[in-house]
């Protein structure tokens, strides 16, 4: 399994860089970011089909190591999601 070597938070570019341990490098959108969320509230919304609308200006606020993955929080008050490093590395190809 590829584990990040380096996380940086651009809020100027409005994207999270991850450089992995394989070399790869990637750039993802905070708003894919928050519009993939993982937490249960945000699956469930998307299996039902509904589409939960991210304001295109959203910000990472934060971000906490939580060794399989990182838990991203946003300024928009949304804090649930942890984001394993192998789903991360999915949405950065896509």
């Amino acid at each position: 399994m590829n584990t990040p070597v380096a996380l940086h938070r651009s809020s100027t570019d409005g994207e999270l860089r991850i450089r992995w341990d394989d070399g790869v490098e990637q750039r993802i959108a905070f708003t894919r970011l928050r519009g993939a969320c993982p937490c249960s509230q945000c699956r469930a919304a998307r299996l039902q089909g509904r589409i939960e609308l991210v304001c295109a200006g959203v910000v990472l606020q934060e971000l906490n190591l939580q060794g399989y993955g990182v838990q991203l929080v946003f300024d928009d008050g949304h804090d649930r999601g942890i984001y394993p490093w192998s789903y991360l590395r999915e949405l950065g190809r896509r």
